[in-house]
């Protein structure tokens, strides 16, 4: 069986920037095993596997290991699929996942996502955390997915080397180190999840939905432009609206095809 792929470089405003994600267009879910298969053959952070659901769709994402409950740049490459290829000109797309409904809408610079916020609570930091970052974070907060380490300064967290390894052994299946930002934005960061099969997400949409209301609670303020400050890179615009944070970037088409389904 042929499907539709597509392959979008998210948050990126040039190819080869922001965050890859595949996207791949099924009549209906097939075995489980097959789709994790799939994001391990394709071997990028996500795949995106969409369904049609009368006008709005149903979306999963793989990394090359693990689902994962909610992905933001492969959601976001899912919308410009629907809305520059597979429906040309429309302008508003609700994706129903793990996460609830995911609103995306077309904007002047590309889209807008409407995510659930993710609230982090102080914790004292995990022994293994100084070592993994060969820094002694000011602070450490979490959620129930990942923590969060604040650095002193944006250069520290650009030049960051930690220890994958030791990353991979902390009780939460990510971690986001962030700093006040530099050259005009309000806030830096990087993103590891190498439980997740991801050494480091270039830029990741899920991680601004718990850098969002943290930095919201430091700079007073409910509107970021942020960077991720990977070797790719990659800028978002974030917006604490209440108990829900929009993400906006643009997207960047790379690859364009169809792929086979089994064997």
């Amino acid at each position: 069986m042929l499907v539709p792929f597509y392959q979008v470089d998210a948050f990126a405003n040039r190819r080869f920037g922001g965050n890859p994600a595949a996207v791949m267009l099924l009549e209906r879910f097939v075995d489980d095993a097959l789709l994790q298969a799939i994001a391990a053959e394709n071997n990028l952070a996500e795949t995106a596997f969409l369904v049609p659901d009368g006008e709005d769709y149903r979306l999963r994402w793989f990394t090359p290991t693990v689902e994962v409950p909610l992905c933001g740049h492969a959601t976001l490459a899912s919308a410009a699929v629907v809305m520059e290829r597979l429906t040309p000109n429309r302008k508003h797309v609700v994706f129903h996942s793990a996460s609830g409904p995911l609103s995306v809408e077309r904007t002047a610079i590309g889209y807008v996502m409407n995510f659930p916020a993710r609230v982090s609570e102080p914790v004292e930091p995990p022994p293994l955390l100084a070592e993994a970052l060969g820094h002694v974070p000011e602070e450490v907060v979490a959620d129930q997915f990942n923590y969060l380490a604040l650095l002193e300064t944006a250069d520290q967290v650009r030049r960051l080397t930690p220890d994958i390894a030791a990353v991979a052994q902390l009780d939460r299946s990510g971690l986001i180190v962030t700093a006040p930002g530099d050259g005009g934005y309000d806030f830096v960061s990087r993103y590891f999840a190498p439980a997740k099969g991801i050494p480091e997400d270039p830029v990741t949409g899920g991680a601004h939905c718990a850098l969002a209301p943290y930095w919201a609670k430091r700079l007073k303020k409910t509107a970021f432009r942020a960077f991720q400050a990977s070797r790719r890179g990659g800028e978002i615009l974030c917006r604490l609206v209440g108990e829900r944070v929009e993400l906006e970037g643009s997207c960047v088409f790379y690859l364009e095809g169809r792929a086979e389904m089994g064997d």
